[in-house]
């Protein structure tokens, strides 16, 4: 379970989805980095986000890399590393690219998805089961892969009882969510008292599936501070909850544009 939770945690941290549009998750040099505790195992995990921006093609993006692996003990039990690379347009805020891989036990998983949005396609290619590429049809919405859905939220300003529709992929699946912001709430963690939103996904408007048909349930907490970080996170299973607390954070190598506007390239 510790490896599925990390798994989610790569995509499923992002359930709280899409962003509005022109936002990017990350600004170029900023890192964050979250520790990961399984039930009653500390430390079980270690999940890296970083930003960097991309000036080399003929438009400028943001190129987000997330790495996972287990820690400790749990590496011991259970060794697992992934990395996910989105590439966002920084003049639409769209996702435009995601590969992401992993290794559990020796055994390795890669895919890759290209969007476009002209023709509401997404090719996926399962690259290390050695088969073609397929279309997927995109829903109705931009969509982003769920890690970088939960950054996204840092742009929204729901109040209680208020919510949002999301669009977010997971692997070769989209999920149509409804995220719902539940209450506001104070978190301690390493890095001090946060004065928080929290936030809760659901599938309101499709029959529920995956984790969620499961009756597994995710909650984000989003600090109401001037970087908006989500500053913990938890996924909740029927034999246990997964969390995972922010214990460093890198600032931007200058400062952002303000929410819900795009960096200057």
């Amino acid at each position: 379970m510790i490896a599925r939770f990390l798994r989610l945690s790569l995509a499923c941290l992002g359930t709280a989805a899409a962003a509005a549009a022109g936002t990017v998750p990350l600004h170029d040099g900023e890192q964050l980095t979250y520790r990961v505790s399984w039930a009653i195992v500390p430390g079980a995990g270690e999940i890296k986000i970083s930003g960097r921006q991309d000036n080399s093609g003929p438009t400028p993006t943001m190129v987000v890399t997330t790495t996972t692996a287990t820690r400790r003990l749990a590496r011991m039990l259970l060794p697992f590393d992934a990395e996910a690379r989105s590439i966002f347009d920084l003049q639409t805020g769209k996702l435009v690219s995601l590969h992401e891989s992993s290794t559990q036990k020796g055994k390795q998983s890669e895919h890759r998805v290209t969007f476009n949005y002209d023709t509401r396609k997404a090719i996926y290619t399962p690259v290390s089961k050695g088969e073609p590429a397929r279309e997927l049809d995109i829903p109705e919405g931009d969509p982003t892969d769920l890690m970088m859905g939960l950054l996204q939220t840092r742009t929204w300003d729901l109040k209680p009882g208020q919510k949002r529709d999301a669009l977010v992929l997971f692997d070769d699946d989209f999920y149509e969510l409804t995220i719902h912001m539940a209450r506001y709430e104070d978190v301690s963690t390493s890095l001090g008292k946060f004065r928080t939103v929290v936030l809760e996904p659901r599938m309101d408007k499709t029959p529920p599936k995956g984790m969620f048909r499961r009756g597994s349930s995710v909650r984000i907490w989003i600090a109401q501070d001037s970087h908006r970080l989500p500053v913990k996170f938890e996924v909740e299973f029927k034999i246990g909850t997964g969390t995972a607390t922010l214990e460093a954070y890198v600032p931007p190598a200058k400062s952002p544009a303000p929410h819900g506007t795009n960096p200057r390239p």
